[in-house]
């Protein structure tokens, strides 16, 4: 089997090119290198391009013919997404729509999609299942909402099968310590931890300790990465089984504070991390948790890495992996 990995040069995108060439499968990847890094594409096709470039596009999937696509090639940035909607809606549904359409033209049936966890909005109920109403309140979600119902009716009409991986908080890094987070600027807490515990940043902001929680900072569902690839695969296998799309909420079902996870990472990393407290942050959740038990009972999939502790451990050791 020959898969496509748009995005494979970032940060999950190269721990899922890892994965499939360690189980045996032929990758290509398609990435522009805005947010990647060519280096961390390893034992897989690279091809550098854009998916706005719809020609290129055909042409190479006029040449290989693939039988699965992942998607990972979007902007992340909720507060860039809410200052700059135009780029996120470009990006993450206009060039989503030229992928699906080259797809349809040259029949590939199989689409997984990162989606996210910021479709449901604010939410009514905890743990998050996957019937949860859709409401998000940023274009970040808006955009990531539209491709989700953009794929319902491209199976309709086209047949086209897809899974909707919706992400909580991906966190950790490869734990043979070859890849891990380099997002620039870097927005996700346990990285932005783990630079303070390291000296790279001279201390971690925490946004909000007012909340209804019991530490009084929110609490987050973290995934580890590799897990998180897993689900992919599983995901991407029952598509090629005859499986009907889908869409599922990927989490470890536990919260985590941000109080937590400072603590955690300092017994791991044994360093002092200095705090500064600073106002909440305007649509962020007290709670976001994941209900898995869906994608658990019909992909198959079990979380290797849900123990807090060792996520940091792994983003611990690419974090330092220079000293």
């Amino acid at each position: 089997m020959h898969v496509l990995v748009v995005g494979g040069a970032g940060y999950i995108g190269s721990h899922m090119v890892k994965l499939l060439v360690q189980r045996g499968f032929k990758v290509t990847v398609l990435d522009n290198l805005s947010a990647g890094y060519r280096d961390a594409v390893r034992g897989a096709r690279f091809v550098l391009g854009d998916l706005f470039e719809r020609d290129a596009l055909e042409d190479l999937c006029r040449e290989i013919r693939f039988d699965g696509v992942m998607h990972f090639a979007s902007h992340i940035q909720v507060g860039e997404s809410v200052r700059e909607p135009a780029k996120y809606y470009r990006n993450n549904v206009f060039k989503t729509q030229n992928l699906l359409d080259v797809m349809v033209a040259r029949r590939v049936r199989c689409f997984i999609f990162s989606s996210t966890a910021a479709i449901f909005g604010e939410p009514v109920r905890i743990p998050i299942d996957e019937e949860h109403p859709k409401q998000p309140i940023n274009p970040y979600g808006r955009g990531k909402w539209m491709v989700e119902q953009m794929l319902e009716d491209y199976d309709t009409a086209y047949g086209l099968k897809s899974v909707s991986l919706r992400y909580f908080n991906a966190a950790g890094a490869d734990p043979d310590g070859e890849l891990g987070e380099r997002h620039d600027p870097e927005t996700h807490l346990i990285p932005l931890v783990l630079q303070a515990a390291s000296g790279r940043r001279p201390y971690l902001t925490v946004f909000g300790n007012d909340y209804d929680t019991p530490d009084g900072t929110c609490i987050r569902d973290y995934i580890h990465v590799n897990d998180l690839c897993e689900a992919h695969l599983l995901a991407l296998q029952r598509l090629w089984e005859g499986g009907n799309s889908a869409a599922y909420n990927l989490g470890n079902g536990n919260g985590f504070s941000v109080q937590e996870v400072i603590a955690t990472a300092r017994q791991v990393t044994g360093r002092e991390i200095p705090v500064q407290y600073s106002a909440r942050r305007p649509g962020d959740p007290a709670r976001l948790v994941a209900d898995s038990r869906r994608a658990q009972a019909e992909l198959g999939w079990t979380p290797r890495y849900a123990d807090l502790a060792t996520i940091i451990a792994h983003a611990w050791r690419w974090e330092t992996r220079d000293s």
